[in-house]
């Protein structure tokens, strides 16, 4: 179980019957939005409310890497494009759609949708 806290830290609850143990993941110095696993689950996006997503490989047990950064527009959400975990795609409060690729962080494509998004 991966779940972030307010400040910013990802942690990963090890559970094995009654018995459990809290590890922490990644420091990302800035409140988390989202998490998202990939479809094979090798990958986890995770958003920050500043509008930057990161990645984060549990089977690698590494730092999270700064994938996306926010530029004009802050990334209100990110999500893979399945099926595979080599791209993703995300969208701006202003209304950007944006499609990326996940090893280099190259933005593909992007589509303005002349609106601004909200989350419901």
């Amino acid at each position: 179980l991966y779940f972030s806290a307010q400040e910013g830290m990802l942690f990963f609850y090890d559970i094995k019957g009654l018995q459990y143990e809290m590890k922490i993941c990644a420091d990302i110095l800035q409140p988390i939005s989202s998490l998202v696993f990939s479809p094979d689950y090798a990958t986890l996006l995770v958003v920050t409310d500043q509008g930057t997503v990161y990645t984060y490989k549990p089977a690698h047990s590494g730092e999270a890497v700064k994938l996306l950064d926010a530029c004009s527009s802050c990334f209100l959400a990110a999500d893979f494009l399945t099926p595979g975990d080599k791209y993703c795609v995300s969208v701006t409060i202003s209304g950007e759609v944006q499609v990326w690729f996940l090893e280099d962080g190259t933005c593909l494509s992007k589509l303005n949708l002349d609106i601004e998004v909200q989350v419901n």
